[in-house]
């Protein structure tokens, strides 16, 4: 594959709004020992990246100051000592920063094949909330068949990741959404079970839902009283993932309540990780979640697409309220070979 000297990124000017996402020419990356070099379909947008964009969320020390944490692409070189992937092969990578461009270097050990039935365009989508999920709620909670995980922006990216996990496995997902829309969207993801938060309590709903024993896993992406609350609707034994603290980052507990029903309390971030750590997670997925989608137990998160010179219109997008599902930005290398799926701009 021919590789040229510049390419298309997306640079931010200074942190702000969605109007200092950039399109800038740079020079390709030249992969380095253990690194493979990917030509870029798609690039999903996460709220890590409107953090990053805010001045808020600092890559970590040796990761690249450029927006971008998961790709889907074709591989186009390999660094040294890289021999599980081959020029040629259609990939999905968790990035670190830099997926904000039309080729990016990415340590081998966080490149996955695509999925089998799954379009370029769509694995954009996957990584960096797939590789979150299975890190905390299956390596760390220990995610069983037959549990119960009550999620909440289940309509959201990490949401509806744990949605699709959380099947794939044998789990039962008690998804908490915010408009009827969302309900009927988490819905076609296969959840059966669905609270709306505007409507009705998730503490009563999910108690009623479990039969008086309340949810096994909870996946918590809000701050303040809401770990009080999930607290509440945990069952014995029970772990409750934190992903986020939207809405503030202090919570008053009852110890006694927390004690009595032997609960665990998880909190991960996945960026700063190692790239140990983020290659055993990428193959945990490709055990036990890559064939879900092979064997068409689970499906897709709905997908809007921008250009990536649009950057800044993917994050306003993303900004609104009634946004849901996964934002991706597309290459022109994308739109023109990503015959599987055509490309609406949303």
């Amino acid at each position: 594959m021919t590789v040229p000297a510049e390419m298309t990124v997306i640079t931010i000017s200074t942190p702000g709004g969605p109007e200092v996402l950039l399109p800038q020419h740079a020079p390709v990356p030249e992969p380095a020992e253990g690194e493979v070099l990917i030509r870029v379909a798609a690039a999903g947008v996460n709220y890590p990246d409107l953090l990053q964009r805010q001045g808020k969320y600092d890559p970590p020390r040796g990761h690249s100051l450029l927006p971008g944490l998961e790709v889907s692409g074709i591989v186009a070189k390999l660094g040294p000592g890289v021999i599980d992937v081959a020029v040629g092969d259609r990939v999905v990578a968790l990035c670190n920063g830099g997926g904000y461009a039309e080729f990016v270097a990415v340590p081998a050990g966080q490149v996955l094949p695509l999925p089998e039935g799954v379009d370029l365009i769509s694995g954009a989508a996957l990584p960096e909330t797939f590789f979150t999920i299975e890190q905390t709620l299956v390596m760390r909670a220990g995610l069983e068949p037959g549990m119960t995980v009550l999620i909440h922006g289940a309509a959201g990216g990490i949401g509806g990741a744990a949605v699709l996990i959380s099947r794939a496995l044998g789990a039962e997902p008690i998804a908490v959404v915010s408009t009827e829309q969302k309900a009927a969207y988490v819905r076609s993801l296969g959840v059966e079970l669905v609270i709306d938060h505007s409507k009705d309590d998730f503490v009563a709903g999910t108690l009623a839902l479990t039969e008086g024993k309340g949810a096994d896993r909870v996946v918590n992406i809000a701050g303040g009283d809401m770990l009080a609350r999930n607290i509440a609707a945990s069952a014995r034994f029970g772990a409750i993932v934190q992903l986020a603290g939207l809405g503030g980052d202090k919570a008053e507990i009852s110890i006694g309540q927390f004690m009595g029903r032997a609960l665990t309390l998880i909190g991960s971030t996945l960026r700063p990780q190692s790239s140990t750590t983020k290659a055993a997670i990428a193959q945990s997925l490709r055990q036990k979640i890559w064939p879900a989608f092979a064997q068409g137990r689970i499906g897709l998160p709905r997908i809007r697409t921008f250009p990536l010179e649009a950057a800044a219109d993917a994050h306003r997008a993303m900004e609104q309220r009634e946004h849901f599902g996964k934002i991706v930005l597309v290459t022109a290398f994308g739109q023109a070979n990503n015959a599987d799926k055509p490309i609406a701009h949303a």
